[in-house]
């Protein structure tokens, strides 16, 4: 899996006394327009080159103007450019896609098995240099192919037919349909990347659609780009909106009087904004698949690998106030290094990860500072620490609010007896490079998941992870985990059963102390209807509508 090791922008704009709290406009009705909504973002689009973009701003724009196999509506997969939800045949190695013959570009050409071919194709191939092709692994030849050893054509993806698409695996690859959600995974039309070659996906010229929508008039350094509906798109007549606008808006208080004046319908505010306008009938958070958590080093310290001194260490900190008080932006306090609202039960869509393992995560991470007491001067008889002074640096990184983050982990831990927490904030770099080499005590990273499945977590703590910096080790929980990827690949309740199992033992043994779940704070005006954001991390705009 890819290392995405993320972290809390710094946003620490104060509200101006010029901002108006609530609703009220400076701009009349008949001025904003009726068929179009308005979005801030927080940066520009870097690439539309689905073989090279590596950020969610690339993503969701090429997600609202491509279509993959499969999209998100709500929690639901349900199929795109394939006709239908596709059940591997031969032991779980092959996938037959059969494609809408409907399905058209932009330009007119035919949407086919061979645009999948070649898109996929030219991601793994190391001269794409996409940071994206490990995701590929598993697919026949993948691996062999970005580590130079084969062809690209070599790859286990075939046309049968101008519209029948098959991958063979080798191994099973249970979450291979959610990765379909991904731009990684859509088609790319040959004729057009070829035309262009390196200045493909750099501006709107060199683009052609297959999507809902159509990128116009942006040069590739735009801070403002609109999107179009595309009538071509197979799905066209569920695409209500008729135009899309995205605005840069990096700072809060700007972005909060560009909606408070009716100059935007939808805002992302972050920092001291976000805190204050929590609690306003506009204000939601939606929930990133990234958390934050702490990584206890033992195998410098075998005193971290006494549970009871684990459990004191995460029952100590008081989460709700970190978030509230401290973080804020949207983020949410978490029992568990999983993320929520990302995967659901396979039996029951209503049934979340992280609800079905809150159990033992509420045990282990609810704050309680007597029961941490209790647990700590246990942990220290058992490990022969007692009447001893402990001292521990934490890590972490050398942003301003990872300061005050930290500062306040800090002042929560040293309220355990005997215990000294001393801080060293470092560029996120060299945080990672210490962390990688087991030079830290204790450290505060992050993963963000590449596909909506908790696989993506549970793997990071496995006992020969490259990602696992604090060398926690579980024989069972690795035979839960190898259970999900190999054994019960194939069925999804015996798979869900294992990850579940996994999960709880890493809860009760604290494998890594959760912090919180990372998210995104929204102001959205009452005209915007279906704000329709799925497991994947990206928002679904066929579902989109303006009041």
């Amino acid at each position: 899996m890819q290392f995405k090791k993320l972290f809390v922008a710094s946003v620490t704009a104060l509200l101006s006394a010029s901002v108006l709290v609530g609703c009220s406009s400076s701009t009349s009705k008949s001025q904003v327009p009726k068929d179009t909504i308005r979005i801030s973002e927080k940066d520009v689009i870097s690439t539309m080159d689905p073989s090279l973009n590596t950020d969610m701003i690339g993503a969701q724009n090429i997600n609202n103007t491509m279509d993959g196999l499969y999209r998100y509506h709500g929690k639901e997969l349900q199929p795109a450019i394939a006709t239908n939800i596709v059940k591997p045949t031969n032991n779980g190695l092959t996938y037959t896609f059969k494609l809408r013959k409907n399905a058209r570009w932009s330009n007119g050409d035919p949407v086919t098995a061979d645009d999948f071919v070649f898109a996929w194709r030219r991601t793994v191939d190391p001269k794409t240099k996409s940071a994206s092709s490990y995701l590929f692994e598993g697919i026949t030849n993948a691996k062999d192919i970005t580590s130079g050893v084969k062809a690209a054509n070599t790859l286990g993806v075939k046309a049968l037919d101008k519209h029948t698409f098959q991958v063979n695996l080798e191994k099973p690859i249970p979450y291979l349909s959610a990765l379909m959600t991904s731009p990684t995974f859509f088609p790319q039309n040959q004729k057009i990347v070829k035309k262009w070659g390196q200045k493909f996906g750099t501006n709107s010229k060199t683009l052609v659609s297959n999507g809902p929508y159509k990128l116009v008039n942006w040069n590739g350094t735009n801070n403002s780009w609109t999107e179009v509906k595309n009538d071509k798109y197979w799905n066209a007549k569920n695409v209500q909106v008729r135009k899309i606008q995205y605005q840069v808006v990096k700072d809060s208080s700007t972005a909060l009087n560009l909606y408070q004046s009716n100059k935007l319908d939808r805002v992302l505010l972050t920092g001291d904004i976000s805190k204050q306008m929590r609690g306003n009938k506009h204000y939601s958070v939606i929930k990133q698949n990234s958390t934050y958590y702490i990584e206890l080093n033992q195998k410098r310290h075998s005193f971290f690998k006494n549970q009871k001194i684990r459990q004191a260490l995460s029952l100590a900190i008081n989460r709700k106030q970190l978030t509230q008080k401290i973080v804020g932006s949207g983020t949410v306090a978490t029992n568990t290094f999983n993320a929520s609202n990302m995967a659901f039960d396979p039996k029951d869509k209503n049934k979340d990860f992280t609800a079905e393992t809150n159990k033992t995560a509420k045990a282990t991470a609810t704050y309680n500072l007597t029961k941490a007491k209790q647990l700590w001067k246990e942990g220290l008889k058992e490990t022969g620490q007692n009447n001893k002074q402990l001292h521990f640096t934490l890590l972490g990184d050398d942003l301003e609010i990872s300061k005050q983050q930290d500062e306040f982990i800090q002042n929560q831990l040293e309220k355990l007896p005997g215990l000294k927490v001393s801080l060293s904030n470092i560029p996120f770099k060299s945080r990672i490079a210490r962390a990688q080499s087991g030079n830290f005590d204790m450290v505060v990273t992050a993963w963000s998941a590449d596909f909506p499945d908790p696989i993506n977590f549970l793997t990071l703590f496995t006992t020969n992870s490259s990602y696992n910096d604090g060398k926690w080790s579980n024989a069972e929980y690795d035979r839960f985990v190898n259970k999900a990827l190999n054994e019960d690949a194939n069925t999804p309740s015996a798979r869900w059963e294992d990850m579940k199992a996994a999960q709880n033992v890493a809860n009760e043994q604290v494998a890594a102390i959760p912090l919180y779940q990372n998210g995104q704070s929204f102001m959205t005006h009452p005209r915007v209807k279906g704000v329709d954001f799925g497991p994947s991390g990206d928002y679904n705009m066929v579902s989109i509508r303006i009041k």
